[in-house]
């Protein structure tokens, strides 16, 4: 069985693990005030370009979430997300179960504009009784999308300003920032994000890490953000796995190396090791994309990332059954079948190529 059903069906990268296993019986103190974690967070800021950022490792992504936003909104606040938006649709109701409510605006190929977020606030300010809604408290925006679709410097750009117009904090999720980044679609770096927003995630679970989110605040974090982080459960006791992680990910050449300085524009020549295999999981897509469009597939949108939405008949589902798994995504209101193929940082060409050598043409 080959699996393209989401990009953290493998454990980690050998880097990784090799360092886990050497550094094992060294001592260290707990709760992320060991040297691998301080080690981390001194590469993450000279990756994004920001020494006096504030940077947490939590343990996954929906409590990072989580514990983001409710660090940021007061009890009477929510989060403005567009409705197919991660904290929306796919985190069980864990913004709400914070005591925040998250407030939905359309979704364009799983993208907020900038438009309907300032008409969204226009109203809410204009009726007289707003006073007894929920306030829009933050925006949240994942990069890549749930539909692996990318937002432009520009488009970033314009959300920022109603932010900024509204004074309301931008919260970037990029669980799978380095599949963003790497895309040759992409025209933002991690230094443009610790400028255009207030706080970002850097993901490992999905980008060769056993597990863990790195938690960038370019600004500075809310007071107490670490007492935040331990009531909701996302402080791990044994920090120092998820510091060697993040530690080995943002080095270059061997683990131990410090000389790795992401370049001013993403791309394949950047050395960290982070940004190296999340190009792998890009290269695979597009392999695995022109895979469907030469048998004459249709794609439900076309992702520049990772993930690849492709409409798959009846016939070509049955080709694959039992040889490769993957994600049913939605049904359409035509009865169309919306699929989901995914590719990592450990995907490989021959995965793509059995893939390929089972899939019939479209016509059949």
């Amino acid at each position: 069985m080959v699996s393209f059903t989401c990009d953290y069906t493998e454990g980690a990268h050998p880097a990784i693990l090799e360092r886990l296993f050497a550094t094992n019986l060294d001592q260290e103190q707990g709760y992320g005030a060991d040297r691998f974690t301080a080690s981390a967070r001194e590469r993450i800021r000279k990756a994004c370009a920001c020494p006096g950022a504030d940077v947490y490792l939590l343990t996954g992504g929906t409590q990072t979430n989580s514990t983001v936003i409710a660090s940021l909104l007061r009890e009477f606040e929510g989060a403005v997300a567009a409705e197919t938006g991660h904290i929306a649709v796919h985190e069980a109701g864990a913004v709400e179960y914070t005591g925040h409510k998250v407030l939905t605006l359309p979704a364009h190929e799983g993208k907020m504009q900038a438009g309907d977020l300032a008409a969204y606030l226009e109203r809410f300010y204009a009726d007289a009784s707003f006073d007894h809604m929920v306030f829009p408290g933050l925006v949240y925006i994942s990069f890549p999308t749930e539909y692996g679709t990318l937002y432009s410097k520009a488009e970033l750009s314009a959300i920022r300003e109603v932010c900024l117009q509204y004074r309301l904090p931008l919260f970037v999720d990029g669980a799978r920032l380095g599949y963003g980044l790497m895309s040759p679609a992409c025209d933002l770096t991690l230094a443009d994000l610790a400028t255009l927003c207030d706080v970002f995630t850097i993901g490992g679970t999905k980008v060769g890490a056993l597990c863990g989110e790195a938690v960038v605040f370019p600004s500075g974090a809310p007071a107490h953000f670490f007492t935040t982080v331990k009531q909701h459960g996302a402080l791990l006791a044994k920090g120092r796995l998820l510091g060697l992680q993040f530690d080995v990910l943002f080095s270059s050449g061997s683990p131990e190396s410090g000389s790795g300085v992401c370049p001013e524009t993403s791309g394949s020549s950047c050395d960290l090791l982070y940004f190296q295999i999340a190009k792998n999981a890009i290269d695979r897509a597009m392999e695995l994309k022109q895979v469907f469009l030469s048998k004459g597939y249709r794609l439900f949108l076309d992702s520049p990332t990772n993930q690849q939405f492709i409409l798959l008949p009846p016939a070509a589902a049955s080709a694959l059954s039992g040889e490769v798994a993957y994600e049913v995504w939605e049904t359409l209101p035509d009865g169309r079948t919306v699929t989901r193929f995914a590719t990592s940082w450990a995907t490989t060409s021959a995965q793509v190529a059995a893939l390929s050598s089972l899939l019939p043409p479209a016509s059949e």
